[in-house]
Protein backbone atom coordinates (compact mmCIF):
# COMPACT_ATOMS: atom_id res chain seq x y z
CA UNK A 1 0.00 0.00 0.00
CA UNK A 2 0.85 3.65 -0.62
CA UNK A 3 -0.19 7.01 -1.06
CA UNK A 4 0.51 10.28 -2.61
CA UNK A 5 1.57 13.37 -0.49
CA UNK A 6 -1.23 14.83 -1.43
CA UNK A 7 -3.57 11.88 0.32
CA UNK A 8 -1.14 12.15 3.29
CA UNK A 9 -1.65 15.64 3.76
CA UNK A 10 -5.64 15.28 3.37
CA UNK A 11 -5.33 11.93 5.81
CA UNK A 12 -3.23 13.61 8.76
CA UNK A 13 -4.55 17.16 8.34
CA UNK A 14 -0.36 18.52 8.17
CA UNK A 15 0.17 20.88 4.70
CA UNK A 16 1.87 19.23 1.44
CA UNK A 17 4.50 22.19 2.64
CA UNK A 18 4.99 21.24 6.24
CA UNK A 19 5.65 17.18 4.74
CA UNK A 20 8.32 18.98 2.55
CA UNK A 21 10.02 20.40 5.48
CA UNK A 22 9.52 16.93 7.29
CA UNK A 23 11.33 15.50 4.53
CA UNK A 24 14.30 18.48 4.47
CA UNK A 25 15.10 17.64 8.15
CA UNK A 26 14.73 13.91 8.16
CA UNK A 27 12.04 13.51 9.93
CA UNK A 28 9.60 11.90 7.63
CA UNK A 29 11.28 10.59 4.17
CA UNK A 30 8.63 9.44 1.34
CA UNK A 31 9.14 5.75 0.87
CA UNK A 32 9.43 6.91 -2.96
CA UNK A 33 9.79 9.93 -5.27
CA UNK A 34 8.54 9.94 -8.79
CA UNK A 35 11.51 9.78 -11.00
CA UNK A 36 9.22 11.58 -13.85
CA UNK A 37 7.32 14.01 -11.94
CA UNK A 38 9.27 14.19 -8.54
CA UNK A 39 6.13 13.46 -6.52
CA UNK A 40 5.97 11.74 -3.47
CA UNK A 41 4.57 8.83 -1.77
CA UNK A 42 4.14 7.26 1.36
CA UNK A 43 4.09 3.60 2.12
CA UNK A 44 2.35 1.56 5.44
CA UNK A 45 5.34 2.50 7.54
CA UNK A 46 5.44 6.29 6.54
CA UNK A 47 2.33 6.42 7.58
CA UNK A 48 3.19 4.60 10.91
CA UNK A 49 5.91 7.60 11.55
CA UNK A 50 3.19 10.19 10.38
CA UNK A 51 0.76 8.88 13.35
CA UNK A 52 3.41 8.85 15.56
CA UNK A 53 5.06 12.57 14.62
CA UNK A 54 0.83 13.53 15.16
CA UNK A 55 1.02 11.95 18.93
CA UNK A 56 4.02 14.00 20.08
CA UNK A 57 2.25 17.00 17.72
CA UNK A 58 -0.92 16.33 19.83
CA UNK A 59 1.38 16.61 23.70
CA UNK A 60 3.18 20.03 22.35
CA UNK A 61 6.66 19.05 22.21
CA UNK A 62 8.34 21.12 19.90
CA UNK A 63 9.50 20.01 16.33
CA UNK A 64 13.23 20.02 17.22
CA UNK A 65 12.46 17.59 20.24
CA UNK A 66 10.57 15.26 18.01
CA UNK A 67 13.48 15.05 15.48
CA UNK A 68 15.83 14.70 17.91
CA UNK A 69 13.66 11.90 19.75
CA UNK A 70 13.00 9.91 16.91
CA UNK A 71 15.67 10.35 14.76
CA UNK A 72 17.89 8.71 17.60
CA UNK A 73 19.59 5.55 16.91
CA UNK A 74 18.13 3.49 19.94
CA UNK A 75 13.96 4.79 19.15
CA UNK A 76 12.23 2.04 19.36
CA UNK A 77 8.34 2.93 18.67
CA UNK A 78 6.39 0.53 21.11
CA UNK A 79 8.63 2.31 23.76
CA UNK A 80 7.64 5.53 22.33
CA UNK A 81 3.92 4.27 21.98
CA UNK A 82 3.53 3.37 25.14
CA UNK A 83 5.20 6.87 26.82
CA UNK A 84 3.07 8.77 24.42
CA UNK A 85 -0.22 6.91 25.59
CA UNK A 86 1.01 7.72 29.31
CA UNK A 87 0.99 11.02 28.70
CA UNK A 88 -1.88 11.57 27.14
CA UNK A 89 -3.55 10.34 29.66
CA UNK A 90 -1.93 12.90 31.95
CA UNK A 91 -3.20 15.22 29.00
CA UNK A 92 -6.69 13.76 29.61
CA UNK A 93 -6.65 13.97 33.27
CA UNK A 94 -6.11 18.02 33.10
CA UNK A 95 -8.98 18.27 30.30
CA UNK A 96 -11.29 16.35 32.36
CA UNK A 97 -10.27 18.33 35.29
CA UNK A 98 -10.99 21.79 33.36
CA UNK A 99 -14.13 20.53 32.51
CA UNK A 100 -15.33 20.05 35.67
CA UNK A 101 -14.18 23.09 36.69
CA UNK A 102 -16.28 24.69 33.74
CA UNK A 103 -19.63 23.01 34.41
CA UNK A 104 -19.54 24.17 37.87
CA UNK A 105 -18.99 28.25 36.33
CA UNK A 106 -22.01 27.00 33.56
CA UNK A 107 -23.97 26.22 36.62
CA UNK A 108 -23.94 29.46 38.08
CA UNK A 109 -21.64 28.28 40.85
CA UNK A 110 -18.72 30.87 41.49
CA UNK A 111 -15.90 28.86 41.22
CA UNK A 112 -12.49 30.66 41.57
CA UNK A 113 -10.13 27.97 41.27
CA UNK A 114 -6.88 28.21 39.14
CA UNK A 115 -5.42 24.90 40.23
CA UNK A 116 -6.86 23.03 37.56
CA UNK A 117 -5.03 25.26 35.20
CA UNK A 118 -1.93 23.86 36.17
CA UNK A 119 0.15 22.04 33.42
CA UNK A 120 3.37 21.25 35.93
CA UNK A 121 2.92 17.77 36.08
CA UNK A 122 2.63 16.90 32.21
CA UNK A 123 5.55 19.37 31.23
CA UNK A 124 7.21 18.05 34.39
CA UNK A 125 6.84 14.55 32.68
CA UNK A 126 7.22 15.70 29.09
CA UNK A 127 10.79 16.88 29.97
CA UNK A 128 11.54 13.91 31.72
CA UNK A 129 10.99 11.76 28.74
CA UNK A 130 13.22 13.81 26.69
CA UNK A 131 15.53 14.23 28.74
CA UNK A 132 15.62 10.21 29.36
CA UNK A 133 16.60 9.91 25.71
CA UNK A 134 18.82 11.88 25.35
CA UNK A 135 20.91 10.43 28.40
CA UNK A 136 20.41 7.31 27.13
CA UNK A 137 21.31 7.85 23.33
CA UNK A 138 22.95 11.43 23.28
CA UNK A 139 26.25 10.79 25.35
CA UNK A 140 26.67 8.23 23.08
CA UNK A 141 29.62 9.38 20.96
CA UNK A 142 27.92 7.37 17.87
CA UNK A 143 24.80 9.90 18.62
CA UNK A 144 26.61 12.67 18.76
CA UNK A 145 28.55 11.57 15.30
CA UNK A 146 25.31 11.15 13.67
CA UNK A 147 23.47 14.14 14.74
CA UNK A 148 26.34 16.40 13.12
CA UNK A 149 26.06 14.10 10.17
CA UNK A 150 22.74 14.21 9.38
CA UNK A 151 22.44 17.62 10.57
CA UNK A 152 24.23 18.45 7.54
CA UNK A 153 22.14 16.36 4.80
CA UNK A 154 20.00 17.96 2.15
CA UNK A 155 17.61 16.16 0.26
CA UNK A 156 19.72 15.24 -2.17
CA UNK A 157 21.82 13.75 0.31
CA UNK A 158 19.22 11.90 2.10
CA UNK A 159 18.23 10.30 -0.43
CA UNK A 160 20.92 9.01 -1.71
CA UNK A 161 21.65 7.63 1.68
CA UNK A 162 18.38 5.69 2.09
CA UNK A 163 18.88 4.60 -1.81
CA UNK A 164 22.50 3.10 -0.85
CA UNK A 165 20.42 1.52 2.17
CA UNK A 166 17.93 -0.13 0.14
CA UNK A 167 20.32 -1.26 -2.54
CA UNK A 168 22.04 -3.31 0.27
CA UNK A 169 18.66 -4.51 1.72
CA UNK A 170 18.15 -5.58 -1.55
CA UNK A 171 21.22 -7.35 -2.16
CA UNK A 172 20.58 -9.45 1.65
CA UNK A 173 17.25 -10.89 0.11
CA UNK A 174 19.06 -12.11 -3.05
CA UNK A 175 20.58 -14.63 -0.42
CA UNK A 176 17.69 -15.40 1.58
CA UNK A 177 17.63 -18.89 2.12
CA UNK A 178 21.26 -19.45 2.20
CA UNK A 179 23.88 -19.79 4.99
CA UNK A 180 24.35 -16.86 6.85
CA UNK A 181 27.90 -17.49 7.57
CA UNK A 182 29.07 -17.93 3.89
CA UNK A 183 31.39 -15.84 2.48
CA UNK A 184 29.16 -13.60 0.17
CA UNK A 185 26.42 -13.02 3.17
CA UNK A 186 29.78 -11.79 5.46
CA UNK A 187 30.97 -9.73 2.76
CA UNK A 188 27.82 -8.24 2.97
CA UNK A 189 27.50 -7.47 6.56
CA UNK A 190 31.05 -5.94 6.34
CA UNK A 191 29.76 -3.26 3.04
CA UNK A 192 26.58 -3.07 5.63
CA UNK A 193 28.96 -1.90 8.71
CA UNK A 194 30.76 0.26 6.31
CA UNK A 195 27.80 2.13 4.55
CA UNK A 196 26.61 2.94 8.48
CA UNK A 197 30.05 4.19 9.26
CA UNK A 198 30.37 6.63 6.34
CA UNK A 199 27.01 7.73 6.75
CA UNK A 200 26.01 7.71 9.81
CA UNK A 201 28.31 7.16 12.65
CA UNK A 202 31.14 4.77 13.58
CA UNK A 203 29.27 1.06 13.75
CA UNK A 204 31.74 -0.88 16.09
CA UNK A 205 30.78 -4.57 16.30
CA UNK A 206 29.12 -4.00 19.30
CA UNK A 207 27.28 -1.19 17.74
CA UNK A 208 26.22 -3.42 15.17
CA UNK A 209 25.34 -6.39 17.58
CA UNK A 210 22.58 -4.17 18.86
CA UNK A 211 21.80 -2.90 15.25
CA UNK A 212 20.93 -6.68 14.32
CA UNK A 213 19.26 -7.71 17.17
CA UNK A 214 17.11 -4.85 16.83
CA UNK A 215 16.54 -5.70 12.73
CA UNK A 216 13.87 -8.39 14.18
CA UNK A 217 12.40 -6.93 17.32
CA UNK A 218 11.21 -4.15 15.68
CA UNK A 219 8.52 -4.68 13.38
CA UNK A 220 9.25 -1.26 11.89
CA UNK A 221 13.06 -2.49 10.72
CA UNK A 222 11.36 -5.68 10.00
CA UNK A 223 8.73 -5.03 7.83
CA UNK A 224 11.55 -3.19 5.96
CA UNK A 225 13.80 -5.47 5.47
CA UNK A 226 11.25 -7.93 4.94
CA UNK A 227 9.44 -5.96 1.84
CA UNK A 228 12.09 -7.09 -1.01
CA UNK A 229 11.62 -10.51 0.30
CA UNK A 230 10.05 -12.32 3.71
CA UNK A 231 13.22 -13.49 5.34
CA UNK A 232 15.61 -11.04 4.34
CA UNK A 233 15.90 -8.99 8.15
CA UNK A 234 16.27 -12.69 10.12
CA UNK A 235 19.07 -13.33 7.74
CA UNK A 236 20.64 -9.98 8.37
CA UNK A 237 20.26 -10.40 12.02
CA UNK A 238 22.09 -14.09 12.25
CA UNK A 239 24.62 -12.78 9.73
CA UNK A 240 25.50 -9.75 11.91
CA UNK A 241 25.25 -12.27 15.10
CA UNK A 242 27.89 -14.63 13.32
CA UNK A 243 30.13 -11.84 12.67
CA UNK A 244 30.51 -10.01 15.40
CA UNK A 245 31.19 -13.22 17.50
Amino acid sequence: MRISISEMARLSGVSIQTLHYYDEIGLLKPSEVSAENGYRYYDELGMERMQQILFYRELDFPLKEIQKIMNASGYNKQEALKKQRELLLMKQKRIERLLSLLEENLKGDRMMSFQEFDNTELEAAKKKYAKEVEERWGNTEAYKENQTKTSQYGKEEWNATQGKMDAMIEKFAGHVGEEPASAEVQALVREWQQLITDNWYECSREILAGLGQMYIADERFCTNMDRYKEGTAKLVSEAIAIYCK
